[in-house]
């Protein structure tokens, strides 16, 4: 079982979700991302997604662009992030790191070369938004030879028949984007993301996380109600973008505690 599937497992023997905190490769400095990846986890962080900075994305709205524009201009690229995961692996050899991307960087090193690479750095899953399960066969089965786990994105509009093609690919989690739109769009609609949740868990025993939309304790907690784990991103991003000199950590470490807080109320 992949270290993954292990904190999911664990979670649950507690009657506990996951809070999956995002940040970008990078941003706000090259040097940042490690300490940052350590304050997630000393926060509350069951798993961490780490963006490798991309020019052109297109699930992301305009908080996690300007990051990865950052991140860009300090150089940052797929090496650099595979370096940070293996510096943060010196001192933590528990917590799942995520890395969510675009496909033309991995596809520039190679899949087979990535996948070693990222193994051995210490990766554990792998979401890139643009290989759709039509066309990731081959992809995802590199990454599993690996032990990597191949992560989707599902969406409201997703139709049924396509969910159970994601479910035949997919390892780790499924990743469930709450709403139509970009990364950081607002107006979560519960009641739907519950009905859609119920509709994966018929076609996938996977666990279900839900991204997009959460901004706060409270939306934590009524989608820790509903789903396996909660992803923040964009008011993560936000925080480090906003935060003074020297503050970013402190702002980081604040923020995930509040929603730590709310992911565990929705157990009580």
């Amino acid at each position: 079982m992949s270290r993954i599937g292990q904190t999911f497992t664990a979670l649950k023997a507690q009657n506990k979700k996951a809070l999956i905190p995002f940040i970008t490769a990078g941003d706000p400095g090259k040097g940042l991302t490690v300490p940052l990846m350590h304050a997630l986890v000393e926060s509350g962080a069951d798993i961490i997604e780490l963006g490798v900075p991309f020019s052109d994305p297109m699930a992301d709205g305009p908080v996690i662009q300007r990051a990865s524009e950052r991140a860009l201009a300090n150089k940052v690229g797929l090496k650099d992030v595979l370096a940070m995961v293996a510096e943060f692996r010196k001192s933590n050899t528990t917590t799942p790191v995520v890395l969510m991307g675009y496909a033309n960087p991995v596809e520039h090193m190679g899949y087979e070369a990535f996948a070693q690479a990222a193994s051995a750095a210490g990766v554990d899953g792998v979401l890139t938004v643009d290989i759709p399960p039509e066309e990731s066969a081959g992809v995802a089965d590199v990454f599993k030879a690996h032990g990597l786990d191949p992560i989707f994105l599902l969406s409201p509009t997703t139709p049924e028949s396509r969910i159970e093609q994601v479910a035949a690919v997919a390892g780790g989690f499924i990743y469930y984007v709450s709403l139509k739109g970009v990364t950081g769009s607002a107006n979560l609609d519960t009641d739907e993301v519950a009905r859609r949740i119920a509709m994966v868990r018929a076609h996938c025993s996977l666990p279900v996380g839900v991204g997009f939309g959460i901004r706060d304790a409270a939306t934590a907690e009524a989608v820790a109600r509903l789903a396996d784990a909660v992803v923040v991103g964009s008011r993560i991003v936000g925080e480090i973008e906003s935060a003074p000199e020297g503050e970013c950590a402190n702002r980081v470490r604040h923020l995930l505690a509040d929603l730590r807080r709310g992911v565990d109320a929705a157990s009580k």
